[in-house]
């Protein structure tokens, strides 16, 4: 089977244990301190890998745009998403503005890279969306979340964040479409590391307790998450359409729900299953492409 049959299923699995480490994680360091060592390790990784195979480096133009990129990709994404919940965000409300971010991708796609989308495509990304709404139900009727004056500015840094994320997928896909992606993503950390670095220094005390859970957390989130479901991520971004990248969180919080069952006995509800279906049904229709739509392979 090929790369490109698998890589969506594979960055499915791989990008949403980052909700599972993240829990961990939190327990043993301050978010923008995790998140600064992880970049910097991620990027010594790729910078590693990229000696190893003698990858090539790009121009000093594609240069600065892939440290621009991560910096919104990566970079304000994480810190603005984990800031928010540690500071009074439900899970459940983020999951919503989560799944905001393919519709969003798919409503500015046409106009900043010239991507369109057929009648089915948007009715796919459209189910994706009532979905997760079916699915996390549940939570949005809980008494706790019913009262978020208190958490304003958090929610208006949450969706500043998915914003950033859509705007660096979207960037992404318009302007590093050529280059050896394991340069364009040591670049990205790096462009990620100057965001949370200050912040960290500035805002949080640097603590990490050296936990063995919390080298886990860490180990996993560079090698796993940062060099796996990222590389992934590039890769679909580069080889087909923004959109249908995209449309692939819609399948994050199911998966989610479904890893905290096995590993925590956290129940799966019935709207979470129905739920789970209509967002796979989304996914679907938003990713089938007839043949007569293909484009040939970009290099």
């Amino acid at each position: 089977m090929s790369l490109d049959r698998l890589a969506p299923a594979v960055f499915v699995l791989l990008w949403s244990t980052g909700w599972v480490v993240a829990k961990y994680a939190s327990l043993h360091s301050e978010p923008f301190t995790f998140l600064s060592i992880r970049y910097a390790l991620s990027a010594a990784a790729f910078l590693a890998l990229c000696l190893v195979v003698q990858a090539q480096w790009p121009s000093r133009g594609t240069a600065l745009r892939a440290v621009y990129s991560g910096f919104f990709l990566h970079g304000f994404y994480l810190a603005g998403l984990w800031w928010a919940i540690a500071n009074g965000v439900p899970a459940g409300i983020s999951g919503i503005i989560a799944a905001l971010q393919p519709l969003l991708t798919a409503m500015a796609a046409p106009f900043l890279i010239g991507e369109r989308l057929q009648q089915a495509q948007k009715l796919g990304l459209a189910l994706g969306f009532i979905g997760i709404a079916i699915a996390i139900s549940p939570k949005l009727l809980d008494p706790a979340t019913a009262d978020l004056t208190h958490a304003a500015l958090p929610l208006a840094i949450n969706l500043v964040a998915m914003a950033s994320v859509t705007y660096g997928t979207l960037y992404q896909k318009k302007y590093l479409q050529s280059g050896d992606l394991r340069t364009i993503a040591t670049l990205q950390y790096i462009g990620a590391l100057i965001l949370t670095l200050p912040l960290s220094l500035i805002f949080e005390h640097q603590h990490f307790d050296g936990a063995a859970q919390a080298y886990g957390a860490l180990a996993w989130s560079v090698f796993g998450l940062s060099m796996g479901g990222v590389g992934l991520l590039l890769y679909l971004i580069r080889r087909g359409q923004v959109s249908r990248a995209a449309s692939l969180i819609y399948l994050m919080p199911p998966a989610v729900a479904l890893e905290a069952f096995i590993a925590f006995g956290e129940p799966l509800t019935l709207p979470l299953i129905v739920g789970t279906v209509v967002v796979v049904t989304g996914v679907y229709l938003t990713n089938r492409k007839a043949f007569s739509e293909q484009r040939p392979a970009e290099a």
